[in-house]
């Protein structure tokens, strides 16, 4: 296995509450407030020929989903995409990807920390597929998740907040030691749900079906698929779908920024064949995303 590159030792510029810092400069005191107890809300975004796509909503879902953990970014939508856009041209990157953090700092420690300032700071690097070409061409095996997604009731479900992805962890670790590529989620109802970083979709006699995300993330990149879906005359169903209902579907795929589109052959003793509407939706999506395409420019 080629050695990693670590993450906090590598060239390159930082956007970090309003200037750009050297990226080994962009560091946390050991007792900020987000590392103990969760206080932060990220966003994950791609890159394609120096335009990111859907770069607005995902600013907007940042500043969202900080308001749901109950702190204000001390930046518009508009600030934050101008310092995406910056961090881009600052690291001479083309085809990269964005990670914006949002997080409570550390001038209180406990519970409570409501005089914590807000920092937010904007990463971006090189980094291709979520997961290898021939891969995804091939459809991912996927194996079950212990965890479940929590129930709304129990948890900031809308909020792309760190803390959420502790059991995303946890599950795909577990997926990877048994040599699967993840792990399909269900939720508290032990509905199917998404898997640990992608949304997921099934398709039956021509017709694509998804999760209702009523305790999960609707992802942009869902969405965007839906779209391109619908445009190409196939009939999208949101609806409750129960895990022994897998083995009456033909196709599977997930849908994500780092996953972008792609299928799946195998959900534990569940098999799929990547056809015509997976195959479809892949090469329709990475086509959108290109330059020049009037949805991927902001």
């Amino acid at each position: 296995m080629a050695s990693l590159i670590p993450f906090d030792d590598r060239d390159g510029l930082i956007w970090f509450d309003g200037e750009m810092v050297d990226w080994r400069d962009a560091r946390l005191h050991l007792l900020t407030h987000a590392l103990h107890y969760g206080s932060a809300v990220f966003e994950g975004e791609r890159c394609y020929g120096g335009e990111i796509f859907k770069l607005t909503e995902h600013s907007e879902r940042l500043v969202e989903g900080a308001r749901i953990i109950d702190f204000e970014v001390p930046y518009s939508v508009e600030q934050i995409d101008a310092a995406c856009r910056a961090v881009i041209t600052a690291n001479n990157l083309t085809d990269a990807y964005v990670r914006p953090l949002t997080w409570r700092g550390s001038e209180q420690m406990g519970v409570s920390a409501q005089q914590n300032k807000i920092h937010l700071a904007i990463a971006a690097w090189d980094w291709g597929s979520y997961f290898p070409m021939e891969e995804r061409l091939k459809g991912l095996r996927l194996t079950f998740a212990n965890y479940r997604r929590p129930d709304p009731a129990t948890a900031p479900c809308k909020a792309k907040a760190a803390g959420l992805y502790m059991i995303c962890t946890i599950e795909k670790h577990r997926a990877e030691r048994a040599g699967y590529a993840d792990a399909l989620m269900l939720d508290y109802r032990g509905r199917v749900a998404e898997c640990t970083g992608a949304n997921v979709f099934f398709v039956k006699d021509g017709v694509i079906h998804t999760p209702i995300p009523d305790c999960f993330l609707d992802g942009i990149t869902r969405r965007t698929v839906i779209g391109l879906a619908k445009a190409r005359g196939y009939e999208v169903v949101d609806r409750i779908i129960m895990p022994e209902e897998l083995a009456g579907f033909s196709e599977c795929f997930i849908t994500g920024t780092a996953a972008e589109v792609t299928p799946v052959s195998e959900i534990g003793d569940n098999r799929f064949t990547p056809a015509a509407i997976s195959e479809t939706l892949l090469n329709d999506y990475m086509q959108l995303v290109q330059p020049g395409s009037k949805a991927a420019a902001e």
